[in-house]
């Protein structure tokens, strides 16, 4: 029996492909035709979860105790541990019982914030480029996007100036993201005044994301947008355990800041999910708490990797400077190419695997993202192949072989 009148909804019918899930296809196929793919597209930290956590996950789970469904708001435990982290770390004072929520990692709190905020027809800002959830949560619940187009003249900052009064009215969230995926950007602190003003002024919740502060470098620390004096009354900042701790697969993260927004997403989700298992919120807790040096670790990984492979592409053809912070490296495609035929052309003939920028938004386009996921070994592979294909970045056309 057919079903096609069996019909999504318009809100799925909305929504492209999305761009990672397409990515698992290409790889997939590359791999049964043989090619051995060094994967440097999504943001998934290679390497295990620190012992500290899995041997507290072990012992978490062997508790009767955590068998059953956990609190809503999330275990006081991991809530406290969040709170604490959040004032060792920047120095801001959260009441753990009414400015914190664990997640089930921060993708989906991010979506579902808009399915709680978001009305059919209310305008909400996003940058482009950006990580994709930011713009289709809103889609998928029905709002209306006006995309602020970042540009490599402005360091891939917002440009608050050039947001219309009129759009600056109507809108009624501003979703941003920095230290930010997918271009490496940084923000000073000067420009998260300036966010928390524009949005006082206009009445815009504020949604930060700072999954990747703790990726950090050669000193540099980012600033948490609850700093700011006055955030809190207009913001939520939203925070990750996946790349900082290696826990991308155990799906744990939370949120911070305005208590009677947190309230409202927790509400929807009360309606949702039960929240994450006790067990993984008792080993999130002992990640939270490692030393610093931990930290230190992670980010002399990734500092070592970004020099090594802004070295290679520079000898490519390619002018990039350092970066500040995160996981990845935003490089131009080959003049002549765009985004998704780069992507291709290095997938088809050398098997490395990155994310084309278009993924991220229109804004994205003509630009490819790297992830610092491979040792420098992989990546000195990743380069030899680069070279034997005859890929470069110049002011011609790129050449590719036809190997």
């Amino acid at each position: 029996m057919s079903l096609d009148w069996i019909i999504p909804a318009r809100r799925i019918q909305k929504l492209p492909a999305y761009p990672f899930a397409r990515l698992d296809e290409l790889k997939t196929k590359a791999r049964e035709q043989g090619l051995d793919l060094i994967d440097l597209g999504m943001g998934n930290p290679d390497g295990a979860t620190p012992s500290p956590i899995v041997d507290a996950a072990i012992e978490a789970l062997k508790n009767p105790d955590n068998h059953g469904y956990p609190p809503f708001e999330g275990t006081a435990n991991f809530r406290n541990a969040i709170t604490t982290w959040y004032h060792r770390r920047y120095g801001v004072n959260l009441d753990p019982d009414s400015e914190a929520l664990p997640l089930l990692g921060s993708k989906e709190g991010l979506g579902h914030l808009a399915l709680a905020y978001v009305n059919p027809g209310d305008l909400v800002l996003v940058p482009s480029p950006s990580y994709p959830v930011h713009f289709r949560g809103p889609v998928i619940a029905g709002g209306e996007i006006h995309s602020l187009i970042l540009q490599p003249e402005n360091d891939w900052l917002i440009d608050l100036t050039k947001i219309p009064d009129t759009v600056a009215q109507r809108a009624k969230i501003l979703y941003f993201n920095y230290p930010n995926n997918p271009t490496a950007a940084t923000a000073p602190r000067e420009f998260f005044e300036e966010i928390v003003a524009f949005a006082r002024k206009h009445e815009i919740l504020l949604v930060h994301d700072l999954c990747y502060a703790e990726l950090a470098f050669d000193g540099y620390q980012p600033t948490s947008l609850l700093e700011i004096p006055g955030a809190k009354d207009i913001g939520v900042e939203f925070h990750t355990m996946s790349k900082t701790y290696n826990m991308a697969g155990w799906r744990v993260g939370f949120v911070v800041g305005n208590r009677h927004v947190i309230q409202g997403l927790r509400t929807l989700k009360t309606n949702l999910d039960y929240g994450i298992f006790s067990a993984l919120q008792a080993a999130a807790q002992t990640a939270l708490q490692l030393p610093d040096s931990y930290l230190e670790q992670v980010q002399q990984r990734y500092s070592t990797r970004r020099d090594f492979l802004i070295q290679g592409l520079t000898d490519l053809g390619w002018n990039l400077s350092k970066t500040k912070a995160t996981m990845y490296l935003w490089i131009p495609s080959p003049v002549g190419m765009n985004s998704t035929d780069f992507a291709l052309k290095l997938l088809q003939q050398t098997g490395v695997v990155v994310t084309p920028g278009n993924a991220f938004g229109t804004g994205g386009e003509n630009y490819v993202r790297i992830s610092l996921i491979a040792d420098t070994k992989r990546l000195d592979e990743a380069l030899h192949r680069f070279k034997q294909a005859g890929i470069r970045y110049d002011s011609k056309p790129a050449l590719f072989s036809s190997k």
